[in-house]
């Protein structure tokens, strides 16, 4: 009996100990799968080209226009004072050429109305409201097709859903009695995936556009106080 109890304790031992040590006892764990990001867009199918393309085109205009606006918003803070010597002192050949080098939509803006000199006041503030909303609608070149896409890709994304769960579906009809959950995977990813990719593109692309329109709206200021100021200075009595 004394054996039998000595066994019975240390057999639970022996067991463990080869377990750990025999690696054909040892219970074997499968590697954990994991998916990366080019793997989805891979398993998105062709609506994912097109929204990689959408993306590249919004993360080219938010660059291109960043780098426009905020160089048309860099200016002289002395820039009407200068204006203001040139044009009371009467040289107004320098003045247009002053306007010329600095080169900025406010300063062309400018330019136009000194080219207006001696008209009716009326005549040179159209002419100055007139260039301004030239030179704004070159600053927002670019900006409604951010719009579109901001508002497109997730249509985009939703339209992959659409034709991934017809994929899912039509695989099962085909399948008949042997439907497999692999034969739907495929449908179901592309489903899931493009819905996902579309809204990061429209997303990315929303914060992008109002990000610009508040740029272009800082810029869209500085010109009307320009304005403002050009035009008070040639109503100031002399």
């Amino acid at each position: 009996m004394e054996l039998m109890t000595i066994f019975a304790q240390v057999a639970p031992v022996i067991t463990d100990s080869i377990a750990e040590g025999n690696p054909i006892l040892t219970p074997v764990v499968a590697p954990e799968e994991s998916l990366s990001l080019w793997d989805m867009a891979l398993k998105g199918g062709w609506i994912m080209l097109i929204l990689g393309i959408l993306s590249l085109i919004c993360f080219y205009i938010l660059f291109e226009r960043n780098y426009v606006i905020r160089s048309a918003a860099k200016e002289d803070p002395k820039f009407m004072d200068k204006i203001k010597d040139y044009i009371q002192s009467g040289e107004v050949k320098a003045a247009l050429s002053y306007c010329r080098g600095v080169n900025t939509p406010s300063a062309r803006m400018i330019e136009k109305g000194i080219s207006r000199l001696g008209r009716p006041a009326a005549d040179v503030q159209t002419a100055i409201e007139n260039a301004g909303n030239i030179e704004v609608a070159k600053l927002e070149k670019g900006l409604t097709i951010m719009a579109t896409i901001s508002s497109g890709a997730p249509m985009i994304g939703f339209l992959g859903t659409v034709t991934g769960m017809i994929r899912a579906f039509f695989e099962m009809a085909n399948a008949g009695n042997n439907i497999d959950i692999t034969l739907l995977s495929g449908g179901i990813y592309e489903a899931m995936i493009t819905t996902v990719g579309g809204l990061v593109v429209g997303i990315i692309a929303m914060f992008a556009y109002n990000y610009l329109v508040t740029l272009l709206d800082g810029v869209v200021n500085k010109m009307e106080a320009k304005t403002m100021a050009f035009m008070d200075m040639l109503n100031e009595p002399c």
